[in-house]
């Protein structure tokens, strides 16, 4: 045998001993990591005995150098080496592809019969839900809504609503100043003075929004909450229309057998100035609400009073929402005081209106059962999934 024959039976050789691995895949054995793997180290051995510096490689360089008599022989052996070799580094890859194909599959396999996740869907904020029902009632009773910045100046935060100098609300422990003479609104009065000022008179709004106070935060105080207030501005307007409003709107979100009342107080920006209630919806004004019980027993509340009494089978609780009053205290209200409208650039002489203002959260609560407020701030999906 020529030298040249026995370099390319050498380069059979060693390939046959290098391969001899790779005849007997037991791949059903392994999992897809193994295969891969496997198929990584063919993909190496291909390239040591069929790449350029491959013992194959050399043997047909030497295709040129061999006698001209052998050269046809030798080159067709060259050939027979190479597909043979060829062939079954084929053959191998196949079979690890295809194992590697149907294990990928299998494991990306998805039973269509599986019951699937429901995803978890929004719910609104008590806050929201609140606030879109008034705003509903509001817009009916044909009142635009508006809204404007929270960081105010001292003119429309206290000046333009007749708060005098010196009075505790423009004290630091009562607002949140910032820099150049700027606060953080402590009401939504401010949004009734610019939509004057931009709007002109006749108007009906309201203003829904958030609002800043130095309050340390409590069952029932945050430092941020939302507030609602009113304004109608026309000719001939008296107390009588802020009464007959107030009394509706609270008919339409608690039932018509509601009943409102006001008391005589003092705001700096209404005169005359009233707070006023409506009857509780809980216990409809009567202070207690009744449950049936086995044992009829008495009990003192923390303030000393009576919580329970015995009427028969019955058991008569002092209502919660109203503290067993039967009214609950909502906000604060009166007609516009004069030196406001001079203010917008109103004559007071020919205009007049009414205001009224409350806050969102302790409505909230207690239509909604929260025993503290806090709970409404705490970002919780487990809270908000109570409401629909």
């Amino acid at each position: 045998m020529s030298d040249a024959n026995q370099h390319i039976e050498a380069a059979r050789t060693a390939f046959a001993e290098a391969f001899s691995p790779f005849d007997s895949l037991d791949l059903n054995g392994g999992g897809l990591a193994d295969a891969e793997a496997t198929l990584r180290e063919l993909g190496e051995l291909k390239v040591r005995h069929t790449g350029k510096k491959s013992a194959l490689a050399e043997a047909k360089k030497m295709i040129g150098r061999v006698a001209p008599e052998e050269r046809s022989a030798f080159g067709q052996a060259v050939q027979a080496a190479e597909k043979e070799i060829t062939d079954r580094l084929e053959k191998a890859e196949a079979e690890l592809n295809e194992f590697i194909t149907a294990a990928r599959i299998e494991r990306e396999r998805l039973d269509v019969t599986i019951p699937g996740r429901r995803p978890r869907t929004g719910h609104l904020h008590p806050i929201t839900i609140l606030r879109q029902q008034i705003e509903d009632i509001f817009v009916s009773m044909g009142y635009a809504i508006e809204d404007d910045r929270e960081i105010e100046t001292d003119y429309y935060n206290f000046d333009a609503l007749n708060i005098p100098e010196g009075h505790p609300a423009r004290e630091s422990q009562d607002t949140f100043y910032t820099t150049g003479g700027f606060a953080l609104r402590s009401q939504t009065s401010t949004v009734q003075i610019r939509a004057m000022e931009r709007r002109g008179v006749p108007i009906r709004i309201i203003a829904p929004g958030k609002v800043f106070r130095r309050d340390t935060p409590d069952m029932t105080h945050v430092p941020m909450f939302h507030q609602i207030e009113g304004l109608c501005v026309d000719k001939g307007i008296t107390m009588a229309h802020l009464k007959g409003t107030v009394t509706e709107w609270l008919k339409r979100l608690f039932g018509e057998d509601t009943v409102t009342r006001f008391r005589p107080s003092y705001f700096p920006f209404t005169e005359p100035s009233a707070e006023f209630d409506f009857s509780c919806f809980v216990c409809h004004g009567s202070g207690r609400v009744s449950s049936q019980q086995s044992a009829v027993s008495s009990e003192k509340d923390e303030d000393g009073g009576e919580l329970f009494t015995a009427h028969g089978s019955q058991l008569a609780a002092r209502c919660r929402p109203c503290k067993g009053s039967g009214w609950i205290e909502l906000g604060g209200s009166g007609m516009v005081h004069p030196n406001v409208l001079r203010a917008c650039g109103v004559d007071p002489a020919v205009y007049s209106g009414f205001a009224f203002g409350f806050g969102l959260e302790r409505m909230a609560a207690m239509m909604f059962n929260i025993d503290d407020i806090r709970h409404m701030f705490e970002n919780d999906v487990r809270f908000l999934e109570q409401f629909r």
